[in-house]
């Protein structure tokens, strides 16, 4: 089916960049926005708006009716939920369905056996990945025997979790009780799904994820990406290939990857993510977004791939343009996300009116964004304003583009992460490459007062 009007079920830089590809491909845009999103940049980029409800989240774009509502009011031929919101939801993947709309993901089987995370583990296990030690935990008691099997320190994760939210560490068994409770409650509130299970914490993990695209019948890996670099377990910047991997440890991650797809007969865009125990120099399953990610830019850098547009082309029932040998990894590119937060103030949300942005451009320069002079950042959605995307021909280049980039790089009005950012990559431990995912924590709490400054 070839799609000729999309519904663009999402806000902000993903909005944008979903608008850019169908501009290319001859797609009408249709944006559904909420209230506080008529008037943003996407809007006025996309060939058509529509309204999708109020300003909060819950009123918009997590409402499965209202996305498949305005599907049918401006006659769409599929839905791109982008990421976040109802992206991995099966609940609006079937409605699409029902209302012979194309839904561009994964199919509804697929979304739930991934989306749960405790159901992933036994896919990824039935693959023949490793994945990292724990188990289930229905109460108290079966904590306590989890963690007196696995060790401390352990994880408490939501089982509908994501995004790092109803996630926390236990480092010694007086404080599992207490945790437990705020584990559960907190996946309850964010969720509605109060389970939690246990796992391993892994003490010197770096976070890396494999990208596959399939059609049901196919898949292929698209290369690999860092993730490491994150603070209360958000990620802040990104790079791809992942830096100081050896090559059979590489090859190794892609073909469990592979393995899982293939079991999952997946179909669309997903990442398999994977925690590298550098202690060991082996590797566990961790998660699989089915899902286009915030990140995707750094593999699109080092394949020459448009993401989206092979999201489309599956979409639209073809069989993947792709073979693994038309892969070809160029070159190294690093994302760097900047939010509207104030690290003064222990990187609180900044919403408010954007005075001014100045971009950095030139060769290898992406920035993709939502905002320009005289944007509001309005305070009822996450605080990503831009991401920096840089290309070089190796990850020194790539690095002292960044760099570079960062120092041109300007949004006025709003407290952001920029010069956080410049701070993290001309630290020598990230410049060596290979940090684990404690490196944000150690660097601020060797740099608190610079941090202050740069932020005020």
């Amino acid at each position: 089916m070839r799609i000729r009007r999309l519904l663009i079920a999402n806000r902000g830089e993903i909005a944008a960049r979903v608008v850019r590809t169908c501009s290319r491909l001859g797609i009408e845009s249709v944006l559904a926005a909420s209230d506080a999103d008529l008037d943003s940049l996407p809007a006025r980029l996309a060939d058509r708006v529509v309204r999708l409800g109020g300003a909060s989240a819950s009123a918009s774009y997590l409402d499965p009716a209202a996305v498949v509502r305005a599907a049918r009011s401006v006659g769409a031929d599929a839905v791109h939920p982008g990421y976040g919101f109802l992206s991995e939801n099966p609940s609006l993947a079937r409605a699409c369905e029902a209302a012979g709309i194309v839904f561009v993901g994964p199919t509804p089987a697929s979304l739930e056996a991934v989306g749960d995370k405790l159901t992933a583990r036994g896919h990824a296990l039935a693959a023949g990945l490793p994945v990292v030690p724990g188990g289930a935990a229905a109460d108290l008691a079966g904590a306590r025997a989890v963690a007196d099997e696995i060790g401390y320190p352990l994880l408490v994760k939501a089982v509908g979790g994501g995004g790092g939210r109803g996630m926390k560490r236990v480092s010694e068994p007086a404080d599992l009780a207490h945790t437990l409770d705020l584990a559960t409650s907190e996946a309850a509130a964010a969720f509605g799904d109060p389970r939690v299970y246990l796992e391993r914490y892994v003490t010197s993990g770096r976070h890396v994820e494999v990208q596959v695209l399939g059609d049901g019948e196919r898949a292929v890996a698209l290369g690999d990406r860092d993730c490491s670099v994150q603070r209360r377990y958000q990620k802040l910047l990104e790079e791809a290939p992942a830096p100081l991997l050896p090559d059979a440890l590489r090859a190794e991650m892609a073909e469990a990857a592979l393995s899982l797809a293939r079991h999952l007969r997946y179909r669309g865009l997903g990442t398999v993510e994977l925690l590298v125990d550098r202690e060991r120099d082996t590797f566990y399953f961790l998660e699989m977004n089915a899902r286009i990610q915030v990140e995707h830019p750094v593999t699109e850098m080092v394949t020459g791939l448009d993401l989206v547009a092979e999201q489309l082309a599956v979409a639209e029932g073809l069989p993947l343009r792709l073979r693994q040998e038309d892969v070809v990894l160029t070159g190294h590119a690093i994302e760097c996300r900047i939010n509207a937060e104030d690290p003064a103030a222990g990187f609180r949300p900044s919403p408010g009116r954007i005075d001014r942005v100045v971009l950095p451009v030139g060769d290898g320069i992406r920035v993709d964004t939502h905002v320009q002079g005289g944007s509001v950042v309005p305070p009822y959605y996450d605080s990503l304003l831009a991401k920096l995307v840089v290309h070089g021909r190796d990850r020194a280049d790539a690095l002292a583009r960044t760099r570079a980039a960062l120092a041109v790089l300007r949004v006025e009005g709003v407290p952001t992460t920029v010069a956080v950012h410049a701070a993290l990559l001309a630290d020598p431990e990230f410049a060596a490459g290979g940090v684990d995912t404690g490196f944000v924590a150690r660097f601020l709490a060797g740099h608190p007062r610079e941090l202050v400054e740069v932020g005020s």
